[in-house]
């Protein structure tokens, strides 16, 4: 404390601490924010360690290439592979997997399709240009691993048009900071080359045919209350204005900036389904149409069409609006309520002709006892989307008649197993990140939800630093000391060689006054 400098010498007690209390001032609010404990340092790493091996904990050492086919993450590089500006002109698309979107492209701009199935790894193949290598692989050539470029990609890889970064039947170009709600991925039938959609993901409102973003043109009249008895698909979030709070959150969700839109009238709600299967798969395949609404499968969610027909289907969809006396409503009707009687009451051990009188095709079919298809009710009209509930495996039709339909399609017979990598040494042991590659640092970004090229820089960047900085807090750990501004000037003067800077950080370091905290 005698060490602190005084310009006028004075030794009267009022003058001195007056002196004084500056420098320890200045000294507690340079500790506040420029300085903090190693043991506090560490502490916020661990955790933050934590929080990236649960959000990204796979190793990224290992391309899966070599695995062959498998259902796995795939993204696409468009800075690689950048997509015409006109949808109809040739493309070269490509996936790469998890691995090598970090490690091969980390810079690049990608976009993550998520699942596929059935798809090799296009990294190092002719579908980039040989100067894009794939880093994981080992090269035949060298035996050393890197430097991959050039080989045969997977003649069986399928490609939407997700690797263009455009989804759902919209094909909207998607931008996560701009897209609301949450978008599902088909279960996937067919490709997009026998008329399927190759897994692709929708919005809610495409599936039902009002468009990604219906819920703007309803926002709009929920002001005008007085329209109740004209709209009612509208109503039943604008009748209540004193409760609107409970009724209407989902357009004030909306209003607000929320990311979470509210599903369009006649969609499932999200818990009631597991998977479900697009319009243009269900066309592909129109054998499963006779499915909707039994056992397994939730009533059939039509795609509305311009025009009176449209309006009829949806207005079907709702269990209270009153059902016309057209042959098509009464089938809709039969098949809500009707079919799932039949079937249930068959699949107990029942006989075929428990079918309602209705139905003239159930009394005729003599092999009902043996097929579970022909006992079903008749396909609904038009075009929509299967939602199925967990089990729905388990009420497919197995008899020699219907099983070849579904043999080419093994995602209807059984759970798919989906490929992930191995966990990194640091996830599985809880070690240190030096030398192994984690991703405990990229995970930390990642949760931050920056650009993904922003995050990849910046983690790298920073495991780089941690490396350099750990002995340096080491010290400080061992000592029980607080790390101040001028420690740390120091330090980064010696990383970087600069001699000057080291003799100030040096005198600065004599006249620090942190020694006189160990008093308050």
């Amino acid at each position: 404390m005698e060490a602190t400098p005084v310009s006028n010498g004075s030794s009267d007690a009022p003058e001195t601490n007056a002196v004084t209390t500056r420098p320890r001032s200045e000294s507690l609010s340079q500790q506040s924010e420029d300085s903090q404990t190693a043991a506090d340092f560490i502490k916020n790493q661990l955790q933050l360690e934590v929080d990236a091996r649960e959000a990204l904990p796979y190793s990224i050492e290992n391309c899966t290439k070599p695995l062959g086919s498998l259902r796995q993450n795939v993204f696409a590089c468009l800075t690689c592979n950048p997509p015409p500006a006109n949808p109809t002109d040739p493309y070269n698309p490509a996936g790469v997997c998890y691995s090598c979107s970090v490690q091969c492209h980390g810079e690049h701009e990608l976009v993550e399709i998520f699942q596929k199935r059935n798809f090799t790894c296009d990294c190092g193949t002719t579908r980039f240009s040989p100067e894009q290598q794939c880093t994981l692989r080992i090269n035949p050539e060298t035996n050393t691993k890197g430097g991959v470029h050039s080989e045969q990609p997977d003649p069986n890889n399928r490609y939407n048009q997700n690797f263009r970064n455009r989804f759902c039947s919209c094909s909207i170009d998607y931008n996560p900071n701009e897209q609301k709600g949450t978008m599902f991925q088909c279960l996937g039938l067919g490709t997009h080359e026998t008329g399927g959609c190759g897994e692709d993901w929708y919005h809610p409102g495409c599936l039902v045919g009002l468009g990604p973003k219906w819920y703007e043109k309803q926002v709009k009249p929920v002001p005008n209350s007085n329209s109740n008895s004209t709209l009612p698909t509208i109503s039943e979030d604008a009748v209540p204005p004193t409760s609107a709070d409970q009724q209407t959150n989902g357009d004030q969700a909306v209003q607000e900036g929320d990311e979470d839109a509210p599903l369009p009238d006649g969609f499932p709600a999200e818990d009631t389904f597991d998977h479900f299967i697009c319009y243009k798969c269900v066309e592909a395949y129109p054998w499963i149409k006779r499915y909707a609404g039994t056992p397994g499968f939730l009533p059939a969610v039509f795609l509305q069409q311009d025009g009176e027909a449209s309006s009829s289907k949806k207005r079907k969809l709702e269990d209270d609006e009153p059902t016309e006396g057209t042959e098509r409503s009464k089938r809709i009707k039969d098949e809500s309520g009707e079919a799932q009687a039949v079937l249930s009451a068959f699949e107990s051990g029942g006989a075929a002709p428990k079918v309602e009188g209705e139905v003239v095709e159930k009394d005729e079919t003599p092999s009902a006892a043996e097929c579970k298809l022909a006992s079903l009710l008749p396909a609904p009209s038009g075009q929509f989307s299967l939602f199925t509930t967990s089990d729905f495996r388990d009420h497919f039709c197995h008899c020699a008649s219907c099983f070849p339909n579904l043999q080419p399609h093994p995602q209807l017979l059984e759970e798919e197993e989906a490929y992930e990598p191995p966990l990194s040494d640091a996830a599985s042991n809880h070690g240190s990140t030096h030398g192994s590659g984690s991703l405990y640092d990229r995970g930390e970004s990642a949760l931050q939800n920056v650009d993904r090229v922003r995050a990849i820089e910046g983690v790298m960047a920073y495991n780089h630093l941690k490396e350099r900085l750990k002995p340096f807090f080491q010290q400080f750990a061992e000592s029980g000391n607080a790390i101040g501004a001028e420690d740390i000037k120091e330090y980064f003067a010696k990383l970087r060689g600069d001699e000057q800077a080291i003799k100030d950080a040096g005198e600065a370091a004599k006249e620090d006054h942190r020694q006189e905290q160990s008093g308050y």
